[in-house]
């Protein structure tokens, strides 16, 4: 199967991924697996001469959510991925991203990336490595023979795939086309045939790439990351439900209700408030308490701190008063308030 190629870099050395999660879930029937290959990766091996650079060009289908995903991993060639169908965590880098229907990737050889948050989701999943020859940034591309785009398009593509690290973009028509025909001609039980074909649908693939990076200099045409939107409606949840803010939200939690991984969570939520999530959760959880003092004078102060997510009256009071700048009981009866920075207030137990 040949040796792992090794990657070395300022943090270290570091080896080609072999998928094995993908290739243990297709053994026990959990994903349908079509694949052809040359090296470590798995499905059905290519002859030693066809299409070489070819690394591996294949989708899995899995009709229900799975138990695995692929770690943080790097590959020897320049890898598109497709999302034909359902959605998945996608992280490059530092980050995060929640893909769609339609969603297109571009990972390079030196950069690490995980699919899954941590686990995939139901879909079907479409994926080339092609290598080109490079391990690290600026090197110049060696594109196999058998790629006939001419020289001046293949610079092209070259010069306008470096300038996006970590791209996440929207195909068209045509590049979802091109992987329906690459994933139905995987299906042939005659690998000449498949052979020849995939050479010219992978031809009119890396075309279409470019035509898409053409068409849209300098920005990516479509942002298939909703996760900013899933994160605005989360918080706008916390901040008008008090029963929503009364859950007992961890931070793992609170991210996985966005499918988001905490990194990107975190960063959104500061983006949008200034604040950590933790610290947001706890402003919404007092605001509601204040509304509850003045709106149901009849519940005890114990009543409302547990109504609101709070433990105890004490931490409740405590948090209370370096908030407002009173206590629960003052502000019952009317006493003015002094309101102080939420970034101020202490941060829940754990």
């Amino acid at each position: 199967m040949g040796a792992i190629p090794v990657y070395r870099d300022d943090s270290g050395e570091h080896q080609a991924d072999r998928c094995a999660p993908l290739a243990a879930a297709a053994a026990k029937g959990a994903v349908w697996l079509q694949a052809l290959v040359h090296g470590h990766y798995p499905g059905r091996r290519l002859p030693a001469q066809a299409l070489p650079g070819l690394k591996s060009v294949g989708y899995w289908d899995a009709d229900r959510d799975q138990d695995w995903g692929l770690p943080w991993h790097r590959n020897e060639g320049i890898e598109i991925m497709f999302i034909a169908r359902g959605a998945v965590g996608f992280a490059v880098d530092d980050r995060e991203y929640r893909l769609q229907r339609d969603c297109l990737t571009v990972t390079r050889p030196w950069q690490p990336h995980r699919v899954g948050s941590p686990t995939v989701a139901a879909g079907r999943l479409c994926w080339m490595i092609l290598d080109v020859g490079v391990r690290r940034p600026n090197q110049v591309w060696t594109w196999p023979s058998w790629v006939l785009l001419g020289e001046r398009d293949k610079q092209e593509l070259w010069v306008r795939l470096q300038d996006r690290e970590g791209s996440v973009l929207k195909a068209t028509p045509e590049i979802r086309r091109c992987f329906l025909a690459i994933s139905e001609n995987l299906h042939r039980s005659s690998l000449d045939h498949a052979i020849s074909e995939l050479s010219l649908v992978v031809n009119e693939l890396l075309l279409a790439l470019l035509k898409l990076l053409r068409s849209h200099p300098g920005q990516p045409p479509y942002s298939c990351d909703d996760s900013l939107e899933a994160v605005e409606v989360f918080l706008d949840r916390l901040r008008t439900e008090r029963a929503w803010a009364e859950r007992q939200w961890r931070l793992q939690e609170m991210a996985r209700e966005c499918r988001l991984g905490v990194t990107q969570f975190t960063a959104h939520v500061r983006r949008l408030t200034g604040l950590t999530p933790e610290r947001f959760l706890m402003e919404c959880r007092l605001q509601h308490a204040a509304t509850l003092l003045r709106e149901q004078p009849d519940l005890s102060v114990l009543e409302v701190a547990l109504a609101c997510g709070f433990s105890s009256s004490q931490h409740f009071a405590t948090l209370f008063r370096r908030r407002f700048g009173s206590t629960p009981t003052a502000l019952r009866r009317g006493a003015p308030t002094t309101s102080v920075h939420p970034s101020r207030l202490a941060m829940p137990p754990e």
